[in-house]
């Protein structure tokens, strides 16, 4: 029975593991497409939030955040947020920055 449990218990984490690289190559994507749309250069990606629970269509999943930040003229940094649901980007938080 306590190698059910083991079983049990490297599997989800092997699950967990896996659906977090997943969420991030996500937004990796989503931080590249925005920064094509504001045709500024993409700088970096991170996590700043991250907390498991139910999804607006009531099933588990992860809801984050990711801070991207960008450059419009090659000086300065601008820091706009990704708002995510799993894979799926809910909003944009993009602070005023120069063309």
């Amino acid at each position: 029975m306590a190698s059910l449990w083991t079983l049990i218990f490297i599997g989800s984490v092997i699950y967990l593991f896996w659906l977090n690289r997943k969420v991030a190559e996500a937004a990796n994507n989503h931080a590249k497409r925005q920064s094509e749309q504001l045709q500024v250069q993409l700088m970096s990606v991170a996590c700043i939030k991250r907390r498991f629970g139910l999804l607006r269509n009531g099933k588990p999943g992860i809801k984050s955040e990711f801070m991207f930040e960008f450059s419009s003229d090659g000086q300065s940094v601008y820091q706009g947020v990704l708002v995510m649901e799993n894979e799926m980007l809910k909003s944009v938080i993009v602070p005023p920055h120069k063309l």
